[in-house]
């Protein structure tokens, strides 16, 4: 997401850092570039007025004239000021003092509401919580149903029955009572395009249940049409907040720009994937962080904490260590960094990433078309690899659906990782070994201060 715009910021600060002092001209053509930007990434124009002359305001006036680095001040500026146009604060979910909390979902059919339901309550069972889905949507055909597929996936029970959406809402949330869950998402139908009959029904569920927190789910790749729909159901409900679905696919993040302006809500959930896990809060600053290329690394540290098996780790630390770092080992890992999401949504956390690298077309068939080499060996291949001969080769490729050259390419890369883990390993030991000589079986074993004298 924002693919597009973090490119054009990242141009308009490397020009602007190669200056020496900045004036209210100077300041014009950059405020000219990020308006410019912000159009073609979508936003809406109300927004960008607004954006602009705010940092227009601050970078003219005696903020910018008493930093000793104009440029690395207006970077703030515009860091800050994206900040507050992506909602400032992010929204904090509080629970009822007597449960269960009730969560109402609408929005457009194929937005994303059915996945973002479970996902959503996946992420309350993260948090301690007890929560029942309830499928209200019985418009669309196999609705119910997939929201059972997803509950069963993340955990969650599910309750529907084939009445009406309101009798559905109400017997739910008295289900939910009745069998101590604490925390009541309800998915309701959707339509292709906003219409009375679709704001009258949502409108009964949300008086039927009184929810305490009514989001309105949109995709991100509708731009501007995300907005207008936004504007019509704030208007129609009482809207607490946002779920942006789909972000990943949207390299122009508009919608995620306008959308707070526009309703006078925070953007409370984003989606970034299709799987359920693929979902988190939305934190405004580390968003505006990541569009002017400056990383996310708390959102980093929180995913990896959440999906990263630590017991799997530090075992593959002692194997490594011990310089027996297989194939089994180097799957399992994979497995884990799968875990964390797209490898171009985990690259776009990092900061100072090279934008030619974070534009990388990095495909995540490659990391399954690996995994499936290693799944086609014996174990006794995963161990050992050197035992892989030609006919053994052959047999790999042929059960991984690949060929005897990516085979090839894959144990060489591996032999050559285990390489250098050797070299890191050994150095690694003897820089704990404070750089004292060990002397093993009568011989001398050279120290880290000997090694610049080898040749």
């Amino acid at each position: 997401m924002f693919d597009t715009l973090t490119e054009r910021f990242d141009g308009i600060f490397k020009r602007l850092r190669g200056r020496g002092r900045l004036g209210d001209a100077e300041v014009g053509e950059v405020l000219r570039e990020i308006r410019v930007a912000l159009l073609e990434a979508d936003v809406s124009l109300e927004v960008v007025r607004d954006l602009v002359e705010r940092i227009r305001s601050r970078c003219t006036g005696a903020e910018l004239s008493t930093s000793l680095t104009p440029a690395q001040q207006v970077i703030k500026v515009v860091n800050e000021e994206l900040t507050a146009t992506l909602g400032g604060d992010p929204l904090r979910i509080s629970y009822a003092s007597r449960p269960p909390t009730v969560v109402l979902l609408a929005g457009l059919q194929g937005a994303g509401k059915t996945t973002a339901a479970a996902a959503l309550a996946r992420w309350f069972k993260q948090q301690g919580r007890h929560p029942l889905l309830v499928g209200a949507d019985l418009q669309r055909p196999a609705a119910v149903e997939q929201l059972r597929v997803l509950g069963r996936e993340v955990g969650v029970p599910v309750f529907s029955e084939p009445t009406t959406p309101v009798d559905v809402v109400q017997k739910g949330v008295a289900e939910a009572g009745r069998v101590g869950r604490d925390v009541v998402v309800l998915d309701t139908a959707g339509r292709l395009a906003v219409d009375e009959a679709l704001m009258r029904e949502v409108q009964e569920v949300a008086e039927a249940t009184s929810p305490h927190y009514t989001f309105f789910v949109v995709d991100a790749m509708t731009g501007q049409d995300a907005v207008r729909t936004a504007r019509a159901f704030g208007e129609a409900l009482a809207l607490d907040g946002v779920v942006l679905t789909k972000v990943d696919g949207d390299a122009r993040g508009g919608a995620a720009l306008s959308v707070k302006h526009v309703v006078g809500k925070p953007i409370a959930f984003v989606s970034t994937g299709e799987r359920p896990e693929d979902f988190e809060p939305f934190h405004p600053d580390r968003m505006a962080s990541r569009i002017l290329g400056m990383g996310d690394v708390l959102s980093l540290i929180e995913r990896a904490e959440r999906e990263y098996d630590a017991g799997a780790a530090e075992k593959a630390m002692e194997r490594l260590r011990a310089g027996r770092f297989t194939l089994e080992d180097f799957h399992d890992q994979l497995q884990q960094m799968k875990r964390m999401g797209p490898l171009q949504s985990v690259l776009g956390m990092l900061p100072g990433v090279p934008k030619e690298v974070r534009n990388a077309s990095i495909d995540d068939r490659d990391v399954a078309r690996v995994e499936a080499i290693i799944r086609s060996m014996t174990p006794s291949e995963r161990d050992d690899p050197a035992v892989i001969n030609g006919s053994r080769r052959a047999r790999i490729a042929a059960g991984s659906g690949t060929t005897a050259t990516d085979v090839n390419n894959l144990l060489r890369q591996f032999k050559e990782m285990q390489r250098l883990m050797r070299s890191s390993g050994a150095m690694g030991a003897a820089m704990r070994s404070g750089g004292r000589r060990k002397v093993k079986g009568g011989r001398v074993t050279p120290s880290l201060k000997d090694a610049g004298s080898l040749r």
